[in-house]
């Protein structure tokens, strides 16, 4: 059994890797002192996660798919949280969770027991199957609540004349355009910069829009 330990944030401006000690330490008190580390950035209500593919192409059956919460793993829509659930079934993995205290048992090791044992882990699986759907589905409603509040306070603001739109971090407008100035692809730049694809694609559209103004 390997534990693939998955970090994730949502944008290029916070730390994936915050929770990546948290992690280890759990391991390690479950017997298990070797971890592989898959950390991206990227929105969780995305299914686009390169690295997350990547764990999961080279995962064993019975490996371990470790998060800090459920939220890290999925903030996505009913059918594309059922879509990955599928992959993870299909591939055998197990998901553990340091907020879903009843999938800590599968870190322990494989043994082959009597089947007493056979039907409580079958009991305890579909149990953390539905308790895994239950987190998930309330990951997406915290953030479908977050946007609408996000969105109605910007309204807000519009109708009394106070929002100025996102603020523009200048130094790092300044190297993106740097980059795209040297001929790099947005991809490249986007890597290079340390910010995401939409990112760069606003820097290179304000700076466009102030060259023709």
């Amino acid at each position: 059994m390997l534990i693939h330990a998955y970090l994730r944030a949502s944008t290029a401006d916070q730390d994936a890797n915050r929770a990546k000690q948290q992690l280890k330490d759990f391991a390690v008190q479950h017997g298990h002192s070797r971890v592989l580390y898959y950390t991206e950035n990227v929105s969780g209500a995305s299914l686009q996660r390169p690295e997350l593919f990547r764990l999961l192409e080279v995962a064993e059956p019975g490996d371990v798919l470790l998060v800090e919460q459920v939220d890290r793993l999925s903030r996505l829509t009913e059918g594309d949280w059922q879509q990955l659930r599928t992959i993870i079934k299909a591939k055998g993995v197990k998901v553990v969770s340091l907020d879903l205290p009843t999938s800590h048992m599968a870190m322990a090791p494989t043994t082959t027991n009597n089947a007493a044992d056979a039907f409580t882990g079958r009991v305890i699986e579909a149990v953390n199957a539905m308790l895994l759907d239950m987190l998930a589905a309330v990951a997406r409603k915290d953030y479908e609540d977050r946007i609408r509040r996000q969105r109605q306070g910007i309204e807000k603001a519009k109708e009394e004349k106070r929002y100025q739109g996102k603020s523009i971090d200048q130094d790092k407008h300044k190297r993106i355009l740097a980059c795209l100035g040297k001929g790099m692809s947005i991809r490249v730049t986007a890597e290079t910069t340390g910010t995401s694809t939409s990112t760069v694609i606003r820097a290179k559209k304000l700076d466009k829009e102030s060259a023709a103004g």
